[in-house]
């Protein structure tokens, strides 16, 4: 009969040392935080975590930050990203950049942002000249791949690629603005 009550006793033990080895392999995550607050310094960044550690896209990530779209991008896609340097921000007319992160500004943001994104991993193999592609926003852009190779998408210059865990980040020399319909 004693044994009866020990064992119940220690299997209730192995359950609650269970729960507490979960809770602290979740540790490495902040807590409340998305995708984007879990720790990982050994795989492949993912599109986000190329623009994070970048030293030319800081005025993206505060974008995508504002319009809170980092957790999105976070996911597992794919995504192809056309990324703008700060310096295609600094082409903007003064004040635009901030402006846009304003709190009252963020549906305009997100539809810059997403202008941005398809859905989708175009690798630089893949893209042919005239290739159109239907953005995260509904509206196209289109790229193009010159004699020499060379790619842009609507006119902005494509100065390099990286490949990511969850797609692939082209850098730009040129904020895309998605048709005005009015």
């Amino acid at each position: 009969m004693k044994y009866l009550l020990i064992i119940p006793l220690m299997l209730l033990m192995a359950c609650g040392q269970q729960q507490a080895d979960v809770t602290t392999e979740t540790a490495g995550a902040a807590l409340g935080a998305g995708q984007s607050g879990v720790k990982d310094e050994t795989s492949k960044p993912d599109v986000v975590r190329v623009a994070v550690n970048s030293n030319v896209h800081k005025t993206l990530v505060a974008a995508l930050q504002a319009a809170q779209y980092v957790d999105a991008l976070s996911n597992a896609g794919p995504f192809t990203v056309f990324a703008p340097t700060d310096d295609a921000f600094a082409n903007l007319p003064a004040g635009t950049v901030e402006n846009l992160v304003k709190p009252e500004n963020r549906e305009t943001l997100q539809n810059i942002l997403e202008y941005h994104v398809y859905v989708g991993n175009i690798r630089e193999d893949q893209i042919r000249d005239g290739m159109s592609l239907n953005q995260v926003n509904l509206d196209n852009v289109t790229l193009n791949v010159s004699a020499d190779g060379k790619i842009t998408v609507n006119g902005a210059n494509v100065i390099g690629s990286v490949s990511a865990s969850n797609g692939t980040v082209y850098v730009i020399d040129t904020v895309l603005l998605p048709p005005d319909k009015n």
